[in-house]
């Protein structure tokens, strides 16, 4: 009965506290670790590994905080023990040691041994238990300190926002137009290519600067838009409805932190295969064998691979089907490309038609920033062929691709779905173009300026050789 009388002082000591659940699998440090990754651009799963933390642990802070940071700082007061110092207190109190002892040996004073004591053990067992882990979920948990948020304390300024964001749009008139239904919401971002609610959808910085010219005599009705978009993705705020990020622009459920947005989508680019280390010759175009390339889209994710070459505008078409399980086999993140362009399947497609050319029409290869030629480097193994890439929206560096692919768009035009055509039937109109005469070239054709570059290249070879 002792212990239970001494459990009763406890408990009436810290308070009637319902049940917070089980302890905690990380400490606040390591969610600092994992914010300060995120930061710093780095993506989810890595900034796990850098925390110290499994993934699905991760992305549950990261949709928990809505992708919003919420700013730790690095290190906590030292007015307050750390979990070191816990696991120090832990350890000497299972070997008896007396309170003042304890505070000796951390330098702390005796009576915040003997307060940490009382207030973070666990007093579910038979025994007052003191564990370091325990200790610090406590602590960790009472030393939060929410605030009510605006949104939620005020109600007509919280119904002025959602209306704002949500509201139904009317004609001149004043009649209400109710637009598509737009999807569910189940937690993710607006529909790709699908319909979505009319609202009014005024951004928050609109609402926030809109306040004082709505409500000039009334200060209560002001709010940040920081504070509007904290109020929608965090959660836990309570004070918005959590589906109203739909009425965003961006229609995003999670926000994007910034480092990440500033991110280039070409790691595959490196300093090495820039168009600025292209061999000089490919710009004058006097010597065949430089080519240019890129892919026309179509409808589904269909797409045709170009290559022209630059000085004879020969014109190449590469067939890309789709690969077994298209439609069939549902979209998975990081999973296999199979519509057809692929890294590894636009590599191998692209090394079987241009091996087809003799040697010297295999100089260089010029391609836009696209990923889906991210296997360069093996491709370059392969074929002999160097590639290099256009610098971001620079279009102009590709001239002779880009006026070609134009033309193309005669035979597949855009909004079509381009893997109902055959490899022969591809070939057809590339050889249309080929036979087509040209102005740039005097008149000839294509196919008339690369025969005559091929009997010229095996002249000069014979007569080296004679």
């Amino acid at each position: 009965m002792a212990y239970g009388t001494r459990q009763q002082k406890v408990r009436q000591y810290r308070g009637q506290i319902p049940s917070p659940g089980r302890p905690t699998v990380a400490w606040r440090e390591d969610r600092v670790r994992f914010w300060a990754a995120v930061a710093r651009g780095v993506m989810t799963e890595d900034a796990a590994v850098e925390a110290g933390v499994s993934a699905p642990v991760a992305f549950r802070w990261f949709r928990h905080a809505g992708g919003v940071n919420p700013a730790l700082p690095p290190v906590v007061s030292g007015r307050y023990l750390s979990f070191a110092e816990r696991e120090d207190i832990a350890i000497w109190h299972a070997q008896h040691l007396g309170v003042r002892e304890i505070a000796r040996r951390l330098g702390r004073d005796p009576s915040t041994v003997s307060r940490e004591l009382r207030r973070n053990a666990s007093t579910r067992t038979y025994r007052l238990d003191y564990k370091a882990s325990v200790a610090q979920w406590h602590a960790e948990r009472r030393a939060r300190r929410p605030r009510i948020a605006k949104l939620a304390a005020n109600d007509l300024l919280r119904q002025h926002v959602q209306d704002r964001l949500s509201g139904v749009i009317r004609t001149p008139g004043g009649k209400q137009v109710a637009g598509p239904p737009g999807p569910q919401w189940k937690g993710r971002n607006k529909p790709h290519r699908g319909d979505r609610r009319w609202v009014t959808a005024w951004s928050p910085e609109q609402i926030a600067r809109r306040l004082p010219i709505e409500f000039p005599d009334d200060e209560s009705m002001r709010i940040s838009h920081e504070a509007i978009y904290q109020a929608l993705y965090v959660q836990g705020r309570g004070a918005l409805q959590r589906e109203l990020v739909t009425c965003l622009r961006t229609g995003r459920a999670l926000r994007v932190p910034r480092a990440r947005t500033r991110q280039q989508a070409w790691g595959h680019v490196t300093a090495e295969v820039l168009i600025s280390e292209r061999p000089a010759e490919a710009d004058d175009r006097a010597v065949p064998g430089h080519w240019e390339g890129d892919l026309i889209i179509g409808l589904q994710r269909s797409a045709i691979g170009t290559l022209v070459e630059r000085t004879t505008r020969f014109t190449m078409l590469i067939h890309l089907p789709r690969e077994d399980g298209y439609g069939i086999i549902p979209r998975t993140k990081n999973g296999p490309a199979l519509a057809g362009y692929g890294a590894v399947t636009m590599k191998n497609a692209l090394a079987t038609t241009i091996t087809t050319l003799p040697e010297q029409l295999r100089r260089s290869l010029t391609w836009d920033r696209g990923k889906e030629l991210s296997q360069h480097a093996q491709f370059k193994i392969e074929t002999g062929v160097p590639v290099y890439f256009a610098d971001p929206q620079s279009p102009w560096q590709r001239g002779t691709n880009e006026n070609t692919n134009g033309l193309l768009r005669q035979y597949f035009p855009k909004g079509t779905d381009l893997s109902r055509w055959s490899a022969e039937e591809i070939e057809a109109v590339a050889t249309a173009l080929n036979d087509r005469p040209r102005k740039t070239l005097g008149w000839k054709t294509p196919a008339e300026a690369l025969n005559e570059h091929l009997l010229l290249a095996q002249q000069a070879g014979v007569a080296t050789t004679g």
